[in-house]
């Protein structure tokens, strides 16, 4: 070995060419400052936050120990007063019930008809590039206007589109909006309606990622249409579900435009919301302390079923990996 390479040589344990000394303060360290730079852009998105989020949220727990009416200076203290309302209140329960139905049988209902719908939209068919722009652009308009517009058309009035026509057959009219279950299921069903083109478009754009060859070697293999969806097309579509479903979920249960632009939460009750009901007791009747409680309430169901769809997310991605 020459004189040359000795002097090159490093001892074990020495730190290597641009390592920090090990005297060297960790403010100056390189790490410290990409993390300081990383908290400095951070900071101003953290303190919005903050201002928007965390403190209204602090403030709503603390209404909803008090008998704030939204003027009082200083709420008098009532304790588990408006949670115990929140649970005998008949009309509060009822739109609890409600809003747990409508969550529930709109995610189910069009998830089992998107999923087919995207099927069909993904076969080769003439007009297809219509058929597909006509279902998703029926859940483009706003679920407002969509409650108005089919308050219309099911006014149990005979001013009301639909029984005009029925009417005009020589059949009674039909209390579509007014009875109670008629209603519940009037505007489940427009939810529905407008809900099932948007998700068959999503479920559309996993179904076209799907390589072809997959369909060509089951169909050499004597593999049917149906086999060929149980085994390739649905597992394919997993991912797809799993953002639906987690969409529907959340929007179910925070719904309140569709119900109020078709109903006003009516007939009585019958298809009164949480977020209605919030609305409501908070600001028309200025019972912010039971609005608050209510709000809290709703806020940890939300997260129970958002921890929960995560969960049951990693176990499906976990088995279908």
């Amino acid at each position: 070995m020459s004189r040359h390479d000795q002097s090159q040589e490093v001892p074990a344990g020495a730190p290597s060419a641009g390592a920090p000394d090990a005297k060297t303060p960790w403010y100056k360290t390189g790490k410290f400052a990409e993390s300081a730079a990383s908290t400095g852009f951070l900071f101003p998105i953290i303190v919005v936050f903050l201002v928007l989020s965390a403190v209204p949220l602090v403030q709503t727990i603390y209404y909803s120990f008090t008998d704030f009416n939204g003027f009082q200076a200083h709420p008098n203290f009532v304790g588990l007063q408006n949670y115990q309302k929140v649970f005998t209140d008949p009309s509060l329960l009822v739109g609890l019930g409600f809003t747990v139905l409508f969550a529930v049988l709109t995610t189910l209902i069009t998830t089992v008809l998107a999923i087919p719908l995207a099927v069909a939209l993904n076969s080769k068919f003439y007009g297809r590039s219509f058929a597909r722009s006509l279902f998703f652009f029926l859940g483009v308009p706003s679920l407002i206007v969509l409650g108005l517009v089919w308050q219309y058309i099911l006014s149990p009035l005979k001013t009301g589109a639909l029984n005009s026509v029925l009417i005009s057959m020589g059949l009674k009219s039909v209390p579509w909006l007014s009875d109670s279950n008629l209603a519940r299921g009037a505007v489940i069903f427009v939810a529905i309606w407008a809900a099932v083109g948007w998700h068959a478009t999503l479920y559309l754009a996993y179904l076209q990622a799907v390589p072809k060859d997959l369909y060509e070697q089951a169909s050499v293999d004597g593999a049917n249409g149906f086999q060929q969806f149980i085994h390739i097309t649905l597992p394919q579509l997993v991912p797809g579900i799993v953002v639906s479903t987690f969409l529907l979920i959340t929007n179910g249960l925070k719904v309140y435009d569709l119900p109020f632009g078709m109903t006003k939460g009516g007939p009585g009750y019958a298809t009164n919301t949480i977020t209605q009901a919030i609305i409501v007791q908070g600001i028309s009747q200025s019972q912010y302390g039971l609005g608050s409680a209510l709000a809290v309430l709703f806020t940890i169901a939300c997260m129970i079923v958002v921890l929960g769809q995560q969960l049951l997310t990693g176990i499906i991605t976990r088995r279908f990996a």
